[in-house]
Order: C-alpha cells, then structure tokens, then sequence
C-alpha cells in the first residue's frame, strides 16, 4: 500500500510517498481502506512542526478520513468487515490503508459521500461543537468569527441558522459577499476595525467571539465581549508564515493566549475557554457520536452543504498542501486514494 510520511518538519516539499506492506490490526483495531482523505490546515501545522501535542516525523499526515473496514482485530465487537466507517485521527489519514482503535471508528451510512463525510467530520463538527459544546450558545445570541469566509467559519455560517445564532463574520473584500450570503453579517477587515464595530452594538459586545487565529487577535477579542460574554480560543493560524513555522508567530500566540486566560480568570462577568476536537471527542465519545449523527442528519435534510473544492490522488499530497491557502473559501481538498 502508499502512503505519505512527513520525514522532518517544513514546508510542502517534505511530503513523501512510500510504499510499504499492509498494517495489520492489532487488539481492538480495525483495519479500514481508505476512501477519501481531508487536506485540512491543522495538516499544515502538523506538518511544519507547530500543532501542540503533534508527532515527530516521520509521520503520516491526515487528521480525518472515511472508509470500509476490511479486517478486525482480536477484541473488537462492535464492527466488521464492509462497514462504512468515518474516523478522526489527528494523523495517519494520507494512506490507502489505515489501522485504527475501533473506538475511533465511527460506522455512517453507505449512501454518503466518503469526501462529504471527511468535510462533515472535521470542519462541521468543530463548527457544530464551538456553538453547542464550546460556547454553549443559546437562540438569539451574537458571535463574533474570525475568517468567516474558511472552512471552519463558513460551516460555521450555515449552523448559525438552525442554531438561531447571529454572527458577525470577518473576511477579506472579496469574501464579504460570501459570508453575507450565508446568512452572516460580513466586517471587511482590511478597511473597518471589528472591535470599533463591536462595541458599538447594543451591550457593548458580542455574546461569543470564537478565535481560530491567535496571537494579538485573542486580546482585542477578549475586549469585543459583552458583560457575561465567552471567549473561545480554538485554532493556531497565527503560528505559520508562508507555510512554515513561525518562531515570532508562535510566540505571539501563546503570550497573547495566556494573557487572555488570565483576564477570563480575572474577570467576574467574561469568561475564556479554550476547544479542542480531537480533546472533547475523547472526553466525551458520546458527545462526538451524537453530533456527527445530527450533522448527517443536517446533511442529507440539505441545511448544510459541504463544497469539495478539488478531488486529488494520494500521490498529490503536496500539490494538495501547495494550494491549500489559496482555496479556504472554495471548500474541502480531499485526497482520493
């Protein structure tokens, strides 16, 4: 079988395709063949040596993937062999097979797209779980998000509407119409300050700001919120330049992340919590379980529409890495083994 191993940290170029014997399961692994795999940013910062708690290489990339399981391990009960699984990993996903603990394995229906489900899996259910798990979010509330027009954020945007969640989105000139017609209200932030925008609203603030960039931004995103608001720091953007690790980038984002927990700390009327997926989802499996069945729900009822911007073959990995960036607003790269 093939697979892409990261042999050292770095950019798109370290990405290498290998070739290698099939993995067996062990005890209480299931040995799943791959059908589509998600080209996500979290790759990128696992790739290039910046996303806490990561592997050192060599490793294989791949934070989601879904599939049919072709062999169990000893100890398994609850899978077998031709089930449709989803599964999110952290690594490991960039293979045409992957050996996984059952429990990671999540059956799906084998009527839906495998590249949906990878979209659904990761984007959607950090998305679902920043509202509903993370922010707790209740009707008629305000949030503020940071690159409304990514991935995340544009998920985000469609969840907002059966969520009844307001969001006041930042993006780019170009992605302002975009976040607009997803039902969010778009602050460009190339020409208007949010924090100015923001507490000019009524209460001075936004129920809950989500940040997914880091850096400066959780300070001033901290000061967006209302009496009573919650501030949720979730992503590490702000920790690459130009696909790389950014030592000034990295330092930023962990003084400025801890500068904010303090202030929540301090605080007696705001509050700052930090998400994790792939933390929660081993908290709580049952939480995990529950939402990717309810985002399947969402899917096949078309209130969610996960866009594929481009299909690619495993031996494309680092062409896949390489544009990356220049689609966040154009949907998923999923690599097809």
């Amino acid at each position: 079988m093939k697979r892409v191993v990261v042999p050292r940290y770095g950019g798109p170029e370290v990405l290498t395709l290998v070739e290698e014997d099939q993995p067996v399961p062990g005890h209480g692994e299931v040995c799943v063949r791959v059908l589509a795999s998600g080209v996500s940013f979290t790759d990128s910062l696992l790739r290039a040596g910046t996303y806490p708690g990561g592997p050192k290489p060599p490793f294989t990339p791949g934070y989601e993937f879904a599939g049919i399981v072709q062999r169990v391990g000893p100890g398994c009960s609850t899978l077998q062999p031709g089930d449709h699984v989803a599964a999110l990993v952290v690594w490991g996903g960039y293979a045409e097979m992957v050996c996984v603990r059952e429990s990671l394995a999540i059956k799906v229906p084998d009527d839906v797209d495998p590249a949906a489900l990878v979209s659904v899996i990761f984007p959607y259910m950090t998305a679902y779980q920043l509202i509903h798990r993370a922010a707790r979010a209740e009707p008629g509330e305000t949030a503020l998000y940071h690159g409304a027009a990514g991935r995340v954020g544009v998920a985000l945007l469609e969840l907002a509407e059966p969520a009844r969640l307001r969001v006041y989105g930042t993006a780019a000139t170009s992605d302002c119409a975009l976040v607009e017609r997803l039902g969010g209200v778009p602050i460009d932030y190339t020409t208007e300050d949010f924090l100015t925008r923001m507490r000019a609203l009524n209460g001075g603030g936004v129920d809950v700001a989500f940040d997914g960039i880091g850096g400066p931004m959780s300070m001033r995103s901290y000061r967006a919120l209302r009496r009573g608001g919650r501030l949720v720091l979730f992503g590490h953007y702000s920790t690459l330049a130009r696909g790389r690790r950014s030592w000034l980038g990295m330092t930023k984002f962990y003084g400025s992340g801890a500068a904010a927990m303090t202030a929540g700390l301090i605080s007696p009327s705001r509050r700052v919590t930090t998400y994790r997926i792939a933390k929660l989802r081993d908290r709580h499996p049952d939480w995990f379980r529950d939402d990717l069945s309810e985002l399947i729900r969402l899917l096949r009822e078309g209130r969610v529409h996960p866009v594929i911007a481009e299909r690619m073959p495993l031996t494309d990995a680092r062409r896949a890495h390489e544009v990356l960036q220049s689609t966040a607003s154009q949907g998923k790269i999923v690599l097809v083994p």
